[in-house]
């Protein structure tokens, strides 16, 4: 038994990933480092020092605001894209897993109406993800 979803489609065609994918990818591996965080309290720091050069402290709290407003939503987009990836990985693993684990029950049913129904549940929870 062979299961088919989504995910399992996409890598037959090359790697499955388009270039927004590509660029996801790069930007979750460089946001979950250590790095990226001292980039962000660095640019914490000038903006403090900063407060001289301002005409007004109201558009110097804008400028915080808004920048971190509109980086704040750009990186909850991607990794929310990394996280549904990740996630559709997950279900085809355990998918193939399943499909292999029942046709293992499957040659050993033939005696025991038990593992038989046991069998078919399985294989009908098979792609559930996917019905739903």
């Amino acid at each position: 038994m062979t299961v088919e979803n989504k995910a399992r489609k996409s890598r037959k065609r090359g790697d499955g990933r388009n270039g927004f994918e590509r660029f996801v990818e790069v930007v979750t591996s460089l946001v979950s480092h250590a790095p990226f965080f001292y980039v962000i309290v660095c640019v914490l720091v000038v903006w403090v020092v900063s407060l001289p050069f301002w005409s007004s402290t109201t558009k110097w709290e804008l400028a915080l605001h808004t920048g971190s407003s509109v980086l704040s939503l750009l990186l909850l987009v991607l990794l929310q894209n990394a996280g549904r990836r990740s996630e559709e990985a997950a279900h085809e693993k355990l998918n193939v897993i399943a499909s292999a684990l029942s046709d293992l029950m499957a040659s050993r049913a033939r005696d025991d109406e038990d593992l038989a129904d046991s069998v078919r549940i399985l294989r009908e929870a098979v792609g559930l993800e996917e019905r739903h």
